[in-house]
């Protein structure tokens, strides 16, 4: 038997992984366990993850309804961040782990633990996001996970559940992991881990079959204060509410797919398939309407510091100084983010067809081609000169430079900078 543990917290999903786990901490570790199950909109997995926790021989089983906090905490931040870690993935299993894992540290101090534990494998960057987040929230704790250290593989995952008479729901006919909250859901394993073969139908749940996406196009209306999604087509809806409806909406067109190979934390790529129908809406709205308002110089800084920002939570590291110092640089940035969005969404895509805002920066009477702008174009000329004088130098005392080195045996003398019209 490893080393003696007397009482540990199980990061409980109710799927294969954390099933297993359950009996095998109690033989390795002679410890109790009890399960923490945070919901964080994963209505299709929950079900009856509590009851199945006891009949696998957890101690105790304890549930936090943690959806609004979710969304408010975490979700917010990522739409004011743009966030898509490399250009693509809206960081939805990512996003819910610091959660998961403050959750996690409440429930060892509450029952008086000395461990927790997860599910995760070696090989995922969740471990790294569990493991990170309890060793800077909780550094005292320890820290078990059954997968990783048992190096078990989902087939004798799912043989060992048999031998040990487990309530599972994973089937060696259906060998998918699935990840689900509000924010998406993620599938992987089985014919998905061959990045050439075309995800089948029957992963995906939240964007139906291409045979039942309506043959009509639908404009959706998003509503913005402060860079906060606040209504949907004229209707103000709790921040929950909202993108439960536009994940039903969205996800009708098909929209949100996403076939990715990504890089992961711990150094290997891997094929990732993703639902994000809302989480991919709201960030394009929000995109378009930051288009709109911010000033150019904010925006060219903004954009990279979103990339960190994403790169950062898909690591791991939401409790730095560095993720809640640019968290703050964000939020500075959404005082003027108010306006509304439209997006067109129809056969698996959505794209912006309008946006307004009071903060508009997009001026009409100076953008116009009409009799009616007021763009002073004859300031263009001066303007063009400064512009460029800098390069114009540069090029002018670069010819100078390599005339003199050759000796000036056949080059060209080199034109003066030249000054700007009188005219």
């Amino acid at each position: 038997m490893a080393q003696k543990l007397e009482h540990v917290v199980l990061a409980y999903s109710g799927g294969l992984d954390t099933s297993v786990a359950i009996p095998w901490i109690k033989e390795q570790y002679g410890a109790e366990v009890t399960t923490l199950t945070v919901d964080v909109g994963q209505e299709g997995e929950l079900g009856d993850a509590i009851d199945r926790a006891t009949r696998n021989g957890a101690k105790g089983a304890l549930f936090v309804d943690a959806k609004e906090s979710f969304a408010t905490e975490f979700l917010l931040p990522a739409i004011k961040a743009n966030a898509l870690y490399q250009g693509v993935y809206p960081l939805s299993t990512a996003l819910a782990r610091p959660l998961i894992v403050r959750h996690l540290v409440a429930a060892a101090q509450q029952v008086k633990a000395d461990t927790v534990a997860h599910g995760c494998t070696g090989k995922g960057n969740d471990q790294v996001r569990f493991d990170v987040g309890v060793q800077t929230l909780a550094p005292h704790l320890h820290i078990v996970a059954p997968v990783r250290e048992w190096n078990m593989n989902r087939p004798d995952e799912i043989l060992y559940a048999r031998e040990h008479g487990l309530a599972i729901h994973v089937k060696p006919e259906s060998p998918y992991s699935v990840d689900e909250n509000l924010w998406g859901r993620s599938v992987e394993g089985g014919c998905l881990e061959d990045a050439a073969t075309a995800p089948p139908e029957e992963v995906f749940q939240w964007t139906g079959h291409p045979d039942t996406w309506p043959s009509e196009p639908q404009d959706v209306t998003i509503g913005f204060e402060s860079g906060v999604p606040v209504s949907l087509d004229g209707k103000a809806l709790p921040l929950v509410a909202l993108i439960q409806e536009l994940n039903a909406t969205a996800g009708k067109h098909g929209v949100g797919r996403i076939d990715h190979v990504e890089d992961r934390v711990v150094g290997i790529k891997s094929r990732e398939t993703y639902e994000c129908p809302a989480a991919i809406t709201l960030i394009l709205a929000h995109q378009a309407l930051e288009a709109l308002v911010l000033p150019r110089d904010v925006r060219s800084v903004k954009t990279p510091l979103e990339q960190r920002w994403g790169e950062l939570v898909y690591g791991g590291s939401w409790y730095t100084p560095l993720r809640e110092a640019l968290s703050a640089f964000i939020e500075k940035t959404q005082e003027t983010v108010a306006g509304e969005v439209t997006v067109r969404l129809f056969q698996g895509s959505a794209r912006v067809v309008g946006r307004k805002s009071a903060y508009s920066l997009l001026a009409k009477e100076l953008a116009t081609y009409e009799r009616t702008s007021t763009f002073p174009q004859e300031a263009a000329e001066g303007f063009i000169h400064l512009y460029g004088l800098a390069n114009r130098l540069a090029y002018v005392r670069q010819r100078e430079a390599q005339s003199a080195h050759a000796g000036g045996a056949g080059e060209v003398a080199p034109s003066p900078v030249p000054e700007p019209s009188s005219s």
